[in-house]
């Protein structure tokens, strides 16, 4: 069974590469921004209550994120493994998972850190062509990274969960060293 979260610097891959794995393993790939507009578009409870936040330009609070990522871990498609990528982000969030996961009898996940430099993730964004990832804002967000994601490697690292993998290569290569480790 297998059970993944995906962590590294925005740009690092993260959502290409647990799209092509989950489509491998014919497990659900749960991208935390996907449930988000998912709920707010099927008008669930949670997503009207996640539509009242986004619309004024808040962010969504952790509770609520952790209520939509319950949700849908529970559902029958993730029985048999997932791969989550965009949470947790914080250390709080990584403790409320471990919780859940022993509570819906789902343990047993492993994290992938697609490790990229710096340098390399800006020029990526960069050059994918959004409106807003000017070089400054994108610097910004991996500040961001650093001061609130990053210390999840140190927490994954210490519950020997930790697979990290080089995301500074080819995305086939990225590919290919990501199958070796979740299978040894």
């Amino acid at each position: 069974m297998t059970r993944l979260i995906f962590l590294g610097p925005p740009g690092a891959g993260k959502g290409t590469q647990a799209q092509t794995l989950a489509g491998h393993l014919n497990i659900p790939h749960i991208s935390t921004g996907e449930i988000l507009r998912q709920a707010m578009k099927e008008q669930t409870h949670l997503g009207i209550k996640a539509q009242n936040y986004v619309n004024s330009g808040e962010l969504v609070p952790d509770q609520l994120v952790q209520d939509l990522v319950q949700e849908r871990l529970k559902q029958p498609d993730a029985e048999n493994g997932w791969i989550l990528d965009g949470f947790p982000r914080k250390v709080t969030q990584a403790a409320f998972l471990e919780e859940l996961l022993e509570r819906i009898h789902q343990s047993g996940e492993r994290v992938v850190n697609l490790d990229a430099p710096d340098d390399v993730v800006v020029e990526r964004l960069l050059t994918r062509g959004r409106k807003d990832d000017t070089e400054e804002v994108i610097r910004r967000r991996l500040e961001v990274y650093r001061a609130e994601t990053e210390p999840l490697i140190d927490y994954y690292r210490d519950r020997q969960k930790l697979l990290t993998v080089n995301g500074n290569q080819s995305q086939e290569d990225v590919t290919s060293e990501l199958q070796q480790v979740i299978t040894s």
